[in-house]
């Protein structure tokens, strides 16, 4: 069925036709009510490829991200969807496996389906596949750690806030020998988290040695092998600050096993605040980096940027800011004294 036909059975115009199934905002509404009942009535279901040839528009936006199965991406596909759904648009996913050929080839196909900006929450994006876009004139949001990528809205995160409020809380629970569990030193965020944590340590007067320094690969696997290096150095940490969540939920599936009382013996730190960190046991105490603020973020730039003309668009820069989230994994050291708090000021 065409629009031939809805304009036959509907009683009106081809043109009042496709107006209503463009959702153009001035047609009758008594008009438009006939022709999404013929429409319905008929089982109509519109080309879209043709629709956004003709009007240059498909309505899609692309979401890339890097591991589906990782818990950290779940929130942010739905909550995208859902501002997708909201505002009369559609998402086209790719999960990149943080792999970065496929995460070029997952980007270009959605070019080639004429999406209208694309996303990628990734944390690792290639600065040819950044000015290929740029050049083929694609509204694009993209998470940075070092510097502004011209032409693209940038999302940059500041891990430092929360890892200090990490930082500062282990130090006042008295902890000083603390490790720190990086994700994998090739991308720029797992650095900027480690710099970060450094950076935080000297703020205080401690300082972590190379062997307190475990690089991981940001999966609960790597958490379990992580902790089973530190647990055979001469002087244990008592303390675990992680990279993510998922490090962190390995290093307590590990500490059971070894008969290590989290948080008791061992206080553990994680960083994403994913679902399941307040279920898990104990409830992980975590820096929180929002998902659903990241998409948000992430729409509401691409809504912003598909408004106004390519030749106009310029780089824009949005800032997600962490903070740390207490549960129930992070303790006193055995047989210190809390630091007392400072008296009340009394005017």
């Amino acid at each position: 069925m065409d629009i031939r036909e809805i304009a036959k059975l509907a009683r009106v115009s081809t043109a009042t036709v496709s107006r209503v199934l463009n959702s153009v905002p001035t047609v009758n509404p008594k008009l438009a009510k006939r022709v999404l009942d013929a429409a319905a009535l008929r089982g109509y279901v519109p080309n879209t490829q043709a629709r956004a040839l003709v009007s240059g528009k498909s309505r899609t936006f692309g979401l890339v991200v890097s591991e589906i199965t990782n818990p950290f991406f779940p929130q942010i596909v739905e909550t995208f969807g859902n501002l997708a759904v909201a505002n009369g648009y559609e998402m086209l996913l790719a999960s990149t496996g943080n792999d970065l050929k496929r995460m070029e080839l997952a980007v270009r196909r959605m070019i080639e389906r004429r999406v209208d900006g694309v996303a990628i929450l990734t944390f690792g994006m290639e600065d040819s596949l950044l000015a290929d876009l740029r050049v083929r004139k694609v509204p694009l949001v993209g998470v940075v750690v070092g510097p502004t990528v011209p032409g693209v809205t940038n999302i940059r995160i500041d891990y430092r806030h929360g890892i200090r409020q990490a930082v500062q809380h282990l130090a006042a629970l008295r902890h000083q020998r603390i490790a720190f569990i990086t994700g994998p030193l090739r991308l720029m965020s797992a650095m900027a988290r480690k710099t970060a944590f450094e950076e935080s340590m000297r703020e205080i007067g401690l300082y972590a040695p190379p062997e307190l320094l475990v690089e991981g690969d940001h999966t609960v696997e790597g958490g379990v092998a992580a902790l089973g290096r530190l647990v055979r150095l001469a002087e244990r940490p008592t303390a675990i600050l992680c990279s993510n969540d998922m490090t962190a939920i390995g290093v307590i599936r590990e500490a059971y096993e070894l008969q290590i009382n989290v948080p008791n013996q061992l206080s553990v730190v994680g960083f994403d605040d994913i679902h399941l960190a307040q279920f898990i046991t104990p409830p992980l105490t975590t820096v929180q980096m929002s998902q659903s603020e990241l998409a948000t973020l992430a729409f509401q730039a691409l809504l912003a940027a598909r408004e106004r003309p390519a030749q106009t668009r310029q780089s824009n820069e949005c800032v997600l800011v962490t903070s740390l989230v207490l549960r129930k994994s992070t303790a006193l050291v055995l047989g210190a004294q809390p630091i007392p708090r400072p008296p009340d000021f009394i005017s």
